[in-house]
């Protein structure tokens, strides 16, 4: 089973066409990660579960492999590809908002520039959806351009609604971050088939209202069925929100089975994407939420 970001549905840890998730997710006591059918990795060179007569003990007590194998993904790699690429979208969000100001005088222009970066950027997004292996290149364009749609956007807030929303949003942001962490590490939150499939029928219908919504927005003029604006567009806001915590334990979940897996080293770019696309979701809905709010 495979995670999906509420916005862009992405593969997740795989080979070839499998996908290592929650049914497959290593049991303790059971029989050895190498071993398991469901493991999409076991035939893998290297793989340090395979043929490892202590791998069963190992998961039973909780110990991880002493060294994991050469080649194969980290908690170390997926920290440090997320934080480039979360860097990147940070760092062309901040030249954004300094090179393209939203005033009277460049207005169009910078909409034109951030409009016309959010849909490159979503483009780039579904194509390393449906590629079968992460490309760098392709995840670190993504970011950058996303980082200029979301510079402009955070721009245009702050300029005419309120100053302090932007850095609201990211403290929230963070917060929601760290508050899904704790939460997950400490089992109080349960990724299960069970789970996945709430999250994904309540995110599948978020997202077709939101559709109708914008269907009713550009055909119909005003606000379209007011999903986005008014106390309908906080309690949306709030369930934006909410979905994104939801990602970020599905997320958390897969990293953890991929590097449980023994998953190969290049996808931890996977892992960064996914909770980079995770990350500006909940940034988004969290700009949305407290412009309402602030707004006349």
């Amino acid at each position: 089973m495979r995670s999906r970001n509420p916005v862009f549905s992405r593969r997740g840890f795989s080979r070839d066409n499998g996908y290592a998730g929650f049914n497959a997710a290593p049991q303790a006591g059971g029989p050895a990660v190498g071993t398991q059918p469901g493991n999409p990795y076991a035939q893998q060179a290297g793989n340090p579960y395979a043929q490892n007569p202590y791998a069963q003990q190992d998961l039973q007590y909780g110990a991880p492999p002493q060294a994991p194998a050469a080649g194969r993904m980290t908690m170390d790699d997926v920290v440090a590809r997320t934080a480039t690429t979360l860097g990147l979208v940070v760092l062309t969000a901040v030249l954004s908002w300094v090179l393209l100001p939203v005033d009277e005088a460049n207005l169009n222009k910078s909409y034109g520039i951030g409009v016309a970066a959010g849909l490159a950027a979503m483009v780039l997004a579904l194509i390393q959806s449906f590629k079968r292996r992460a490309a760098p290149a392709l995840i670190l364009s993504y970011a950058a351009l996303e980082g200029v749609f979301l510079g402009v956007i955070s721009s245009a807030v702050s300029t005419y609604i309120a100053d302090g929303v932007v850095a609201q949003a990211v403290l929230g942001t963070m917060a929601v971050f760290a508050g899904v962490l704790v939460a997950y590490k400490a089992g109080w939150i349960r990724v299960n088939r069970r789970f996945y499939g709430f999250v994904m029928a309540a995110a599948l219908g978020f997202v077709l209202l939101m559709v109708v919504n914008l269907l009713f927005t550009v055909f119909g003029g005003g606000d379209g069925l007011g999903f986005r604006s008014g106390p309908l567009g906080i309690v949306f806001g709030v369930i934006g929100i909410l979905l994104g915590a939801c990602f970020l334990a599905l997320d958390f979940k897969q990293v953890e089975d991929g590097i449980a897996y023994g998953a190969p080293r290049e996808e931890a770019w996977l892992a960064a994407f996914g909770l980079t696309m995770t990350l500006v979701w909940i940034y988004m809905e969290f700009l949305r939420l407290l412009s309402i709010l602030n707004s006349d």
